[in-house]
Protein backbone atom coordinates (compact mmCIF):
# COMPACT_ATOMS: atom_id res chain seq x y z
CA UNK A 1 0.00 0.00 0.00
CA UNK A 2 1.28 3.48 -0.84
CA UNK A 3 0.31 6.14 1.71
CA UNK A 4 1.84 9.57 2.15
CA UNK A 5 1.50 10.70 5.72
CA UNK A 6 0.11 14.25 5.69
CA UNK A 7 2.36 17.15 6.66
CA UNK A 8 0.25 19.90 8.27
CA UNK A 9 1.48 23.40 9.00
CA UNK A 10 -0.01 24.71 12.25
CA UNK A 11 0.48 28.30 11.09
CA UNK A 12 -2.24 27.76 8.48
CA UNK A 13 -4.84 27.80 11.25
CA UNK A 14 -4.08 31.51 11.76
CA UNK A 15 -3.70 32.67 8.15
CA UNK A 16 -7.24 33.80 7.60
CA UNK A 17 -10.63 32.10 7.17
CA UNK A 18 -9.82 30.34 3.88
CA UNK A 19 -6.51 28.93 5.08
CA UNK A 20 -8.06 27.86 8.38
CA UNK A 21 -10.92 26.07 6.62
CA UNK A 22 -8.47 24.24 4.37
CA UNK A 23 -6.32 23.32 7.39
CA UNK A 24 -9.30 21.94 9.31
CA UNK A 25 -10.34 19.89 6.29
CA UNK A 26 -6.84 18.38 6.01
CA UNK A 27 -6.74 17.80 9.76
CA UNK A 28 -10.08 15.99 9.76
CA UNK A 29 -8.94 13.70 6.95
CA UNK A 30 -5.64 13.02 8.73
CA UNK A 31 -7.16 12.09 12.09
CA UNK A 32 -10.12 10.16 10.69
CA UNK A 33 -8.58 8.33 7.73
CA UNK A 34 -5.09 7.57 9.05
CA UNK A 35 -4.64 8.65 12.67
CA UNK A 36 -1.05 9.79 12.05
CA UNK A 37 0.35 12.98 10.55
CA UNK A 38 3.42 15.22 10.68
CA UNK A 39 3.14 18.69 12.23
CA UNK A 40 5.35 21.63 11.23
CA UNK A 41 4.98 25.34 11.95
CA UNK A 42 4.49 24.58 15.66
CA UNK A 43 6.97 27.20 16.88
CA UNK A 44 8.79 24.87 19.29
CA UNK A 45 12.56 25.23 19.07
CA UNK A 46 15.36 23.19 20.59
CA UNK A 47 14.85 19.79 18.95
CA UNK A 48 18.57 19.34 18.29
CA UNK A 49 19.29 20.20 21.92
CA UNK A 50 16.85 17.55 23.17
CA UNK A 51 18.39 14.86 20.95
CA UNK A 52 21.90 15.91 21.99
CA UNK A 53 20.86 15.67 25.64
CA UNK A 54 19.49 12.19 24.95
CA UNK A 55 22.84 11.10 23.50
CA UNK A 56 24.65 12.52 26.52
CA UNK A 57 22.24 10.98 29.01
CA UNK A 58 22.45 7.47 27.59
CA UNK A 59 26.26 7.76 27.54
CA UNK A 60 26.41 8.26 31.31
CA UNK A 61 28.22 5.55 33.30
CA UNK A 62 26.09 2.57 34.26
CA UNK A 63 26.68 3.38 37.92
CA UNK A 64 24.97 6.77 37.54
CA UNK A 65 22.13 5.39 35.45
CA UNK A 66 21.57 2.67 38.06
CA UNK A 67 21.04 5.39 40.69
CA UNK A 68 18.09 6.58 38.58
CA UNK A 69 16.56 3.13 38.13
CA UNK A 70 12.80 3.10 37.70
CA UNK A 71 12.80 0.16 40.13
CA UNK A 72 13.47 2.72 42.88
CA UNK A 73 10.45 4.88 42.01
CA UNK A 74 6.93 4.05 43.21
CA UNK A 75 5.78 6.68 40.69
CA UNK A 76 7.19 4.95 37.57
CA UNK A 77 9.80 7.65 36.96
CA UNK A 78 13.45 7.25 36.08
CA UNK A 79 15.77 5.15 33.95
CA UNK A 80 14.97 1.78 32.37
CA UNK A 81 17.66 -0.32 30.76
CA UNK A 82 17.10 -2.30 27.56
CA UNK A 83 14.42 -4.92 28.12
CA UNK A 84 12.93 -3.44 31.30
CA UNK A 85 9.64 -2.33 29.72
CA UNK A 86 7.41 -4.96 28.14
CA UNK A 87 4.96 -4.65 25.28
CA UNK A 88 2.44 -7.49 25.14
CA UNK A 89 4.71 -9.51 27.38
CA UNK A 90 7.85 -9.17 25.24
CA UNK A 91 10.82 -6.98 26.25
CA UNK A 92 11.43 -3.85 24.21
CA UNK A 93 14.99 -3.30 22.92
CA UNK A 94 15.35 0.29 24.10
CA UNK A 95 16.52 2.18 27.15
CA UNK A 96 14.63 5.21 28.38
CA UNK A 97 14.10 7.99 30.89
CA UNK A 98 10.50 8.54 32.03
CA UNK A 99 9.50 12.02 33.20
CA UNK A 100 6.17 13.45 34.29
CA UNK A 101 4.82 16.57 35.99
CA UNK A 102 6.98 17.40 39.00
CA UNK A 103 4.91 16.61 42.10
CA UNK A 104 5.52 15.96 45.77
CA UNK A 105 5.69 12.29 46.71
CA UNK A 106 2.33 11.08 47.96
CA UNK A 107 1.08 7.76 49.25
CA UNK A 108 -2.51 6.90 48.25
CA UNK A 109 -4.74 5.72 51.04
CA UNK A 110 -6.29 2.23 51.12
CA UNK A 111 -9.51 3.51 49.56
CA UNK A 112 -7.82 5.69 46.94
CA UNK A 113 -7.45 4.56 43.32
CA UNK A 114 -4.03 3.00 42.58
CA UNK A 115 -3.44 5.42 39.70
CA UNK A 116 -2.61 8.15 42.22
CA UNK A 117 0.82 6.52 42.46
CA UNK A 118 1.51 7.96 39.01
CA UNK A 119 1.86 11.47 40.48
CA UNK A 120 5.21 12.15 42.10
CA UNK A 121 8.76 13.45 41.73
CA UNK A 122 11.10 12.79 38.83
CA UNK A 123 14.64 11.41 38.98
CA UNK A 124 17.48 13.48 37.48
CA UNK A 125 21.19 12.77 36.93
CA UNK A 126 23.43 14.82 39.21
CA UNK A 127 26.09 15.19 36.51
CA UNK A 128 23.66 16.76 33.98
CA UNK A 129 22.07 19.76 35.73
CA UNK A 130 21.08 21.15 32.33
CA UNK A 131 18.72 18.22 31.66
CA UNK A 132 15.92 19.13 34.08
CA UNK A 133 15.29 22.73 32.91
CA UNK A 134 15.56 21.74 29.24
CA UNK A 135 13.02 18.93 29.56
CA UNK A 136 10.67 20.98 31.74
CA UNK A 137 10.70 23.81 29.17
CA UNK A 138 10.11 21.30 26.36
CA UNK A 139 7.19 19.72 28.20
CA UNK A 140 5.62 23.10 28.92
CA UNK A 141 5.82 24.20 25.28
CA UNK A 142 4.52 20.87 23.97
CA UNK A 143 1.63 21.02 26.45
CA UNK A 144 0.59 24.33 24.91
CA UNK A 145 0.95 23.03 21.34
CA UNK A 146 -0.96 19.85 22.18
CA UNK A 147 -3.84 21.74 23.79
CA UNK A 148 -4.12 24.02 20.78
CA UNK A 149 -4.01 21.04 18.43
CA UNK A 150 -6.67 19.19 20.43
CA UNK A 151 -9.00 22.17 20.15
CA UNK A 152 -8.40 22.33 16.40
CA UNK A 153 -9.19 18.61 16.08
CA UNK A 154 -12.50 19.22 17.85
CA UNK A 155 -13.23 22.14 15.54
CA UNK A 156 -12.44 19.93 12.55
CA UNK A 157 -15.03 17.46 13.86
CA UNK A 158 -17.63 20.24 14.26
CA UNK A 159 -17.52 19.92 18.03
CA UNK A 160 -17.12 22.80 20.50
CA UNK A 161 -13.40 23.56 20.66
CA UNK A 162 -13.44 23.76 24.46
CA UNK A 163 -15.44 20.58 25.05
CA UNK A 164 -12.46 18.64 26.44
CA UNK A 165 -10.95 21.56 28.34
CA UNK A 166 -12.40 20.34 31.66
CA UNK A 167 -10.50 17.03 31.45
CA UNK A 168 -7.12 18.57 30.61
CA UNK A 169 -7.06 21.86 32.52
CA UNK A 170 -5.39 22.79 34.69
CA UNK A 171 -3.41 19.66 35.50
CA UNK A 172 -2.95 17.30 32.54
CA UNK A 173 -0.95 14.16 33.35
CA UNK A 174 1.58 14.72 30.59
CA UNK A 175 4.37 12.19 30.11
CA UNK A 176 7.74 12.49 28.39
CA UNK A 177 10.35 9.92 27.45
CA UNK A 178 13.92 10.11 26.23
CA UNK A 179 14.52 6.94 24.21
CA UNK A 180 17.60 5.15 22.93
CA UNK A 181 17.32 2.21 20.53
CA UNK A 182 20.64 0.37 20.10
CA UNK A 183 21.35 -1.27 16.76
CA UNK A 184 20.07 -4.81 16.55
CA UNK A 185 22.69 -7.54 16.87
CA UNK A 186 23.79 -9.31 13.72
CA UNK A 187 21.41 -12.12 12.87
CA UNK A 188 18.32 -10.52 14.40
CA UNK A 189 15.40 -9.99 11.99
CA UNK A 190 14.83 -6.60 10.36
CA UNK A 191 11.53 -6.21 12.24
CA UNK A 192 13.24 -6.84 15.58
CA UNK A 193 11.14 -5.28 18.37
CA UNK A 194 12.42 -1.87 19.38
CA UNK A 195 9.00 -1.35 20.89
CA UNK A 196 6.25 -3.83 20.16
CA UNK A 197 2.91 -3.28 18.50
CA UNK A 198 0.75 -1.04 20.70
CA UNK A 199 -1.55 1.97 21.03
CA UNK A 200 -0.95 4.99 23.26
CA UNK A 201 -3.07 5.46 26.37
CA UNK A 202 -4.01 9.14 26.31
CA UNK A 203 -5.17 11.83 23.87
CA UNK A 204 -2.28 12.89 21.63
CA UNK A 205 1.35 11.93 21.15
CA UNK A 206 3.92 14.30 19.65
CA UNK A 207 7.10 12.48 18.69
CA UNK A 208 10.49 13.97 17.95
CA UNK A 209 12.55 11.40 16.04
CA UNK A 210 16.06 11.57 14.69
CA UNK A 211 17.05 10.99 11.07
CA UNK A 212 17.19 7.18 11.26
CA UNK A 213 13.45 6.45 11.38
CA UNK A 214 12.08 3.10 12.48
CA UNK A 215 8.55 4.13 13.42
CA UNK A 216 5.92 2.06 11.60
CA UNK A 217 2.13 2.40 11.49
CA UNK A 218 -0.43 -0.32 10.86
CA UNK A 219 -2.95 1.14 8.41
CA UNK A 220 -4.31 -2.19 7.19
CA UNK A 221 -4.47 -5.19 9.48
CA UNK A 222 -0.99 -6.74 9.72
CA UNK A 223 0.63 -4.31 7.25
CA UNK A 224 3.09 -1.78 8.65
CA UNK A 225 4.24 1.34 6.83
CA UNK A 226 7.32 3.42 7.61
CA UNK A 227 6.79 6.97 8.90
CA UNK A 228 9.71 8.88 7.36
CA UNK A 229 11.51 11.53 9.42
CA UNK A 230 10.61 15.08 8.34
CA UNK A 231 13.03 17.81 9.48
CA UNK A 232 11.45 20.11 12.04
CA UNK A 233 8.28 18.04 12.36
CA UNK A 234 6.56 16.26 15.19
CA UNK A 235 4.90 12.97 14.31
CA UNK A 236 1.39 13.17 15.80
CA UNK A 237 -0.81 10.21 16.58
CA UNK A 238 -4.05 9.68 18.46
CA UNK A 239 -4.38 7.86 21.75
CA UNK A 240 -7.04 5.57 23.17
CA UNK A 241 -8.82 8.28 25.16
CA UNK A 242 -9.54 10.24 21.98
CA UNK A 243 -11.04 7.06 20.56
CA UNK A 244 -13.22 6.85 23.67
CA UNK A 245 -14.25 10.52 23.38
CA UNK A 246 -15.36 9.98 19.77
CA UNK A 247 -16.96 6.56 20.35
CA UNK A 248 -14.61 5.09 17.76
CA UNK A 249 -15.14 7.72 15.07
CA UNK A 250 -11.43 8.36 15.50
CA UNK A 251 -9.19 5.38 16.14
CA UNK A 252 -6.04 5.10 18.21
CA UNK A 253 -3.68 3.84 15.53
CA UNK A 254 -1.58 0.74 16.11
CA UNK A 255 2.15 1.36 15.71
CA UNK A 256 5.57 -0.03 16.58
CA UNK A 257 9.28 0.78 16.30
CA UNK A 258 11.72 -1.63 14.72
CA UNK A 259 15.29 -1.76 15.96
CA UNK A 260 17.84 0.15 13.86
CA UNK A 261 20.40 -1.74 11.81
CA UNK A 262 23.58 -3.08 13.46
CA UNK A 263 25.90 -0.26 14.44
CA UNK A 264 23.19 2.44 14.37
CA UNK A 265 21.83 4.13 17.50
CA UNK A 266 18.39 5.74 17.24
CA UNK A 267 17.22 8.47 19.61
CA UNK A 268 13.72 9.87 19.96
CA UNK A 269 11.61 11.86 22.41
CA UNK A 270 7.85 11.21 22.56
CA UNK A 271 5.56 13.56 24.48
CA UNK A 272 2.19 12.22 25.60
CA UNK A 273 -0.63 14.70 26.14
CA UNK A 274 -3.12 13.15 28.52
CA UNK A 275 -6.12 14.16 30.62
CA UNK A 276 -5.95 14.62 34.37
CA UNK A 277 -5.51 11.34 36.21
CA UNK A 278 -9.02 11.60 37.68
CA UNK A 279 -10.66 12.57 34.38
CA UNK A 280 -13.54 10.63 32.85
CA UNK A 281 -14.07 11.02 29.13
CA UNK A 282 -17.45 12.07 27.75
CA UNK A 283 -18.43 11.60 24.06
CA UNK A 284 -18.23 14.62 21.79
CA UNK A 285 -21.67 16.09 21.00
CA UNK A 286 -21.63 15.58 17.23
CA UNK A 287 -23.73 13.51 14.87
CA UNK A 288 -20.77 11.43 13.63
CA UNK A 289 -19.82 10.55 17.21
CA UNK A 290 -23.41 9.67 18.18
CA UNK A 291 -23.63 7.38 15.15
CA UNK A 292 -20.17 5.84 15.55
CA UNK A 293 -19.95 2.15 16.26
CA UNK A 294 -17.96 2.37 19.49
CA UNK A 295 -14.37 1.74 20.47
CA UNK A 296 -12.39 -1.32 19.44
CA UNK A 297 -12.19 -3.48 22.54
CA UNK A 298 -9.23 -5.78 23.10
CA UNK A 299 -10.34 -8.53 25.50
CA UNK A 300 -6.81 -8.63 26.92
CA UNK A 301 -6.75 -4.85 27.44
CA UNK A 302 -10.26 -3.38 27.74
CA UNK A 303 -10.51 0.38 27.33
CA UNK A 304 -11.79 2.51 30.18
CA UNK A 305 -13.28 6.00 30.00
CA UNK A 306 -11.20 6.79 33.12
CA UNK A 307 -7.73 7.96 32.14
CA UNK A 308 -6.20 6.97 35.47
CA UNK A 309 -7.52 3.42 35.25
CA UNK A 310 -6.53 3.14 31.60
CA UNK A 311 -2.92 4.17 32.14
CA UNK A 312 -2.48 2.26 35.41
CA UNK A 313 -3.62 -0.91 33.69
CA UNK A 314 -0.91 -0.24 31.13
CA UNK A 315 1.75 0.21 33.82
CA UNK A 316 0.81 -3.11 35.38
CA UNK A 317 1.48 -4.84 32.06
CA UNK A 318 4.51 -2.81 31.00
CA UNK A 319 6.52 -2.75 34.23
CA UNK A 320 5.90 -5.96 36.19
CA UNK A 321 9.30 -5.65 37.90
CA UNK A 322 8.41 -2.18 39.22
CA UNK A 323 5.05 -3.51 40.44
CA UNK A 324 6.75 -6.42 42.21
CA UNK A 325 9.34 -4.12 43.78
CA UNK A 326 7.15 -1.15 44.73
CA UNK A 327 3.52 -2.27 44.64
CA UNK A 328 3.21 -6.02 45.26
CA UNK A 329 -0.31 -5.44 46.58
CA UNK A 330 -1.34 -4.52 43.01
CA UNK A 331 -0.20 -7.77 41.39
CA UNK A 332 -3.75 -9.15 41.56
CA UNK A 333 -5.54 -5.80 41.45
CA UNK A 334 -8.77 -5.82 39.39
CA UNK A 335 -7.64 -2.71 37.47
CA UNK A 336 -5.40 -5.06 35.55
Amino acid sequence: MSITFPVLDLRDADRGPAARAAFLKELRAAVHDIGFFQLVGHGVEGADEILDLARSFFSLPDSELDELSILKSPHFRGYSEVGRELTKGAPDRRSQLDVGPEREATVPGPDDPPYLWLAGPNMWPASMPELKPAINRWMSELTDVSHRLLRLILAALDAPEDFLDPVVKADPQVHFKLLHYPGRPDGRPQDDQGIGTHKDYGLLTLLLQDAFGGLQVSVDEGEFLDVPPVPGAFVVNLGELLEVATRGYLRATTHRVVSPPPGVRRYSAPFFYNPRLDATMLPLPTREVREAGGVVQDPDSPLSDSYGNNVMRGMLRAFPDVIAEQHPELLDDPVR
